[in-house]
């Protein structure tokens, strides 16, 4: 156990402590450092990353969570602050195709951002989808301009004049309908419509009620591409966590922070190890609802009381197996989709049923296809995710989870055509939707917390500056904008905003 000592106000630089190094902990801690804060973030884990954490086992490494970067210079901005360039640390390479995505009658599209490719795909299935891509494409581009170009995804919404003001442009564009029913408006074929409606489940939503603003994704996509850094996502959190340490911040690893301290309304600090860390404030990383409920005493909670937080929306939650194979299937691309025949019907299943269907969907990322440095030669590390409902669906994962597992390894063996997949693995870890909360303490073990459905966005959401207490902040998935590596990154900036303003600091926008 670490010797901590009570932070003393020796000097006059404000103090910050973060709880988790997750992307928007150490996001948030580098750009504090940066205004002149002196930071430490405490860690629950025995390392850095949070859901972004790392495996390592017989050669083969696996990335534990998040597995794509679409826009490089969120992470590009943090070096900057140090007068860096992220280039120095960082081997990005752009990602050709994007994704692989197979359907279930074994066709399949190379989605990518060449608008001719993708056209040319699309009109194997229906010509006039093909024709519609650059229509939609430019409503895809309008969205981006509201949301990156103008800021709005990195601008705290602080109050609800703030989301009426976004209102009228959200409504011009129709960016309040849900995704689905816009996309179906342009495209009729089922694979066209799965292509463009689906980015929401890479934030925990609902791609049959979360709001259109989350259509700028694909033209995201289109523009800057998927990016991949050679190492994988955990070397990018080793180098925002050594550019942290050379601003001068302090990592505490093995860590948990157990209470966050209120003195008249303000937060003053945190209790690790049973002992008193004193700052100026608190920023917390972690689930909002770990935050609020098992933090802070509900009797200083006016605004997220228990009631209101049990009755928020809690996103899905995903099953992970990590395998490590002796061969290397040419079906698999950097990424890959694979999809089972029910769409609208399954999503149902696991957001408003909140039950484990029989069928499923899988995400595959198989890094070593771009990097051989994440498997021994001739091998492949690979890194399946189920979506599966939160821990509101009666599923007891300590005794199904082998079970589910063997189900999942069969239908690639069987119905996907991976011959002798079982013969071949050679390293096999699993993470259910109970680790996320044992491990991460993520309530109801949903990764990316609150749904973003209509009224859960913006304003909606827990804000990036506590309503409750004075001097408490908040980053991660929870807040504004929400989920995902850019969404959190650019939250960090919101965060950012708030802080500076409330401390009169000069603040770059």
């Amino acid at each position: 156990m670490q010797n901590f000592s009570k932070l003393q106000h020796k000097s006059n630089k404000k103090k910050a402590i973060i709880i988790g190094s997750g992307f928007g902990g150490l996001a948030i801690a580098i750009r504090l450092q940066a205004l002149g804060f002196q930071t430490e973030i405490f860690e629950k884990n025995e390392m850095i990353g949070g859901h972004a954490s790392q495996i390592k086992k017989e050669g083969f490494t696996f990335d534990m969570g998040p597995s794509i970067v679409t826009i490089p210079f969120t992470i590009q901005e943090l070096f900057g602050l140090n007068g860096e360039d992220m280039n120095d640390y960082l081997q990005m390479s752009s990602l050709d195709p994007l994704y692989r995505i197979y359907f279930h009658d074994k066709s399949y599209i190379d989605y990518t951002g060449n608008a001719d490719q993708m056209k040319a795909q699309i009109s194997k299935f229906n010509e006039k989808d093909a024709k519609n891509y650059d229509k939609f494409m430019k409503l895809s581009s309008s969205i981006y301009k509201i949301v990156i170009e103008d800021g709005l995804g990195s601008k705290p919404f602080s109050s609800l004049w703030d989301f009426l003001k976004f209102a009228p442009r959200a409504i011009k564009l129709k960016a309040v309908l849900p995704g689905y029913f816009l996309v179906s408006r342009y495209f009729k074929d089922f694979r066209t419509r799965f292509l463009f409606s689906f980015h929401p489940l890479f934030i925990g939503g609902n791609p049959f009620t979360t709001p259109s603003i989350f259509l700028m994704l694909p033209y995201l996509e289109k523009l800057g591409g998927v990016w991949y850094a050679t190492g994988g996502m955990y070397k990018i959190i080793e180098e925002l966590g050594k550019l942290y340490t050379r601003m001068g911040g302090k990592i505490h690893l093995n860590s948990e922070v157990t209470e966050i301290l209120i003195e008249n309304g303000c937060a003053i600090g945190v209790k690790v190890h049973n002992e008193e860390m004193l700052s100026d404030i608190v920023v917390s990383n972690s689930h909002f609802a770990n935050t609020y409920m098992d933090l802070i005493p509900e009797t200083k909670r006016q605004k997220w009381p228990n009631k209101k937080i049990l009755n928020k929306q809690y996103s899905m939650s995903c099953f992970l197996i990590y395998l490590g194979i002796s061969e290397r299937y040419d079906k698999f691309k950097h990424h890959t989709l694979i999809l089972s025949e029910r769409y609208k019907e399954l999503v149902t299943d696991l957001f408003d049923k909140t039950v484990l269907p029989d069928d499923f969907s899988m995400y595959i990322h198989t890094p070593s296809k771009t990097d051989e440095t994440m498997a021994p030669a001739g091998c492949d590390s690979v890194y399946i995710l189920i979506p599966t409902p939160n821990l509101n669906a009666d599923v007891n994962w300590d005794k199904y989870k082998d079970t589910y597992a063997k189900k999942i390894i069969d239908f690639l063996e069987s119905d996907f055509g991976l011959k002798d997949l079982s013969k071949n693995v050679k390293v096999k870890e699993i993470f259910t939707p109970l680790d996320f909360q044992r491990k991460r303490n993520n309530f109801l073990g949903a990764p990316w917390s609150l749904q973003p459905s209509l009224f859960q966005i913006a304003s909606f959401r827990p804000h990036n500056k506590s309503e409750d207490i004075n001097g408490l902040y908040l980053v991660g998935a929870s807040t504004h904008p929400g989920g995902g590596v850019p969404g959190v990154l650019l939250g960090a900036k919101a965060t950012e905003a708030v802080i500076a303003k409330d401390f009169g600091l000069f603040f770059i926008k």
